[in-house]
């Protein structure tokens, strides 16, 4: 019988088995990498056309930035548009989601979603938000329509402006804006002799000369004054706070850190002389309170959070959220001041901000802390922002001591239409009556999110925030 030889027939067989495994292996991997290869494909293209989407969106938000310009009362909520390359060719759709945000009936900013696809992949969707707003004076911190002195002992944080010339000795950190190419320094500046010098001139080596500006482009100040008979409306309207002309001395507003405000009746104040440089010596500044009643304690309505005063004001107090403080005498024609009479800080933790208008001055207060802080956006519209210049032998020895307080911190922005003195020294450059050092500092979360209705610097809409969701 001839012999099978039955090794070689196992060996094929095994070989067989091999060949079917490691080919399915290959095949599978095959299949894995192709499926790889693809999926990574689809995520390229989507991710090409969500980007193609995002330029389409970031080109309905600049749209609506010019569709502001042209109808900037227009309260559309939704806008829809097609989008078109420079052939005309249509390469996809973005919708507008508009919201407004007002107080007391005023636009305070808008913020828009721009939401868009592409045609070539609908689902590939992409969504950016912006913020647009007018800036304000809240990117300063001061801005006088006269000249100004900053001595030696203040320092200054943020831009600072003057529409006339500028003497700048203090230390700072931001830039110092003239409107004038030069300007004649006398002794109220502290220049003796009379001299002309460049539109910000320094004798300080605090001063940062590279941060001086002149002659920069004035800041009209018609532009940034307020209507105030607008304003009255819209706290008789709008939910917000009024009072009108009392037969007494004015009303003294304190604010108490929780959304109210006590509001007192003045009845009786202390008067003395002092001196100014418009007025010069003279008698009725009558800024200390001597007897006040209290009237009311109001809540400030967060859709209107205004109050409105035909009559001179003391305020002081926690501010733990936006309002806005104006006085003004708009029924008989009086100029009103307002008096800082205290401490006026925010609450921390809290999203406050301060805007306080007089028709007139406002006033550092005489009877005031020794190292006094105030917050807020402070309008001189018509007047000045200081302190005059006391003396003890025009006061009573209760007030003596007042003559001369030590500090006074801004964080804010004044804006004066007159020149602001808060210190008054001597031929040496020593005290003699004011408030002897100070420092200024713009509020930069004012900048983003001011109070209502704050002064606009300039008409043009503009990103203050944008983003990207995903």
């Amino acid at each position: 019988m001839p012999f099978k030889n039955l090794s070689n027939k196992k060996q094929s067989g095994y070989l067989l088995v091999l060949v079917l495994v490691f080919g399915s292996v290959f095949l599978v991997m095959i299949s894995s990498f192709i499926g790889f290869v693809v999926s990574q494909n689809q995520v390229v293209n989507f991710r090409h056309e969500q980007q193609r989407a995002t330029e389409i969106a970031e080109a309905g938000l600049n749209y609506y930035r010019w569709y502001l310009a042209h109808f900037p009362d227009d309260l559309t909520t939704t806008l829809n548009n097609t989008y078109s390359d420079q052939e005309s060719n249509l390469l996809g759709e973005y919708t507008l989601d508009i919201n407004r945000n007002s107080f007391c009936g005023s636009t305070a900013s808008i913020e828009v979603s721009a939401t868009a696809f592409t045609y070539d992949d609908p689902s590939a969707i992409s969504t950016v938000r912006a913020r647009y707003a007018r800036p304000t004076v809240a990117e300063y911190s001061f801005i006088t329509n006269d000249g100004v002195w900053y001595g030696s002992s203040g320092v200054v944080v943020g831009p600072l402006h003057s529409n006339q010339g500028v003497r700048m000795d203090s230390a700072h950190n931001s830039t110092i804006g003239s409107g004038q190419a030069d300007w004649v320094c006398d002794g109220s500046y502290g220049c003796t002799p009379t001299q002309t010098v460049d539109g910000v001139y320094t004798t300080s080596g605090l001063a940062n000369p590279g941060l001086f500006s002149f002659p920069v482009s004035p800041i009209s100040f018609a532009g940034l004054t307020l209507d105030l008979s607008d304003m009255r409306t819209r706290s008789q309207n709008n939910g917000g706070i009024y009072y009108p002309d009392t037969t007494e001395r004015g009303y003294l507003v304190e604010f108490n850190g929780d959304g109210t405000v006590d509001i007192y009746t003045v009845r009786a104040d202390y008067n003395y002389r002092s001196y100014s440089v418009s007025e010069l010596i003279h008698w009725g500044e009558r800024n200390v309170i001597t007897g006040q009643t209290l009237i009311a304690t109001r809540t400030i309505d967060p859709d209107c959070p205004l109050l409105f005063f035909e009559d001179k004001v003391w305020v002081q107090g926690d501010v733990n959220q936006k309002v806005t403080l104006a006085a003004a005498d708009l029924s008989s024609g009086a100029q009103t001041n307002v008096v800082l009479n205290g401490d006026i800080e925010y609450v921390p933790g809290s999203d406050a901000g301060l805007l306080v208008i007089a028709e007139d001055d406002i006033d550092v207060g005489v009877d005031i802390p020794n190292d006094m802080d105030i917050s807020g956006i402070f309008i001189a519209q018509n007047g000045s922002f200081g302190r005059n210049y006391y003396s003890t032998s025009w006061f009573n020895n209760t007030y003596d001591p007042y003559v001369i307080r030590n500090s006074l911190d801004v964080l804010g922005t004044i804006v004066t239409n007159g020149r602001s003195i808060t210190n008054w020294v001597n031929g040496s450059g020593n005290t003699i009556t004011g408030i002897r050092t100070g420092a200024s500092s713009f509020d930069r979360d004012q900048i983003i999110n001011p109070p209502p209705l704050t002064p606009e610097t300039s008409d043009v809409f503009i990103f203050d925030s944008w983003r990207q969701d995903g």
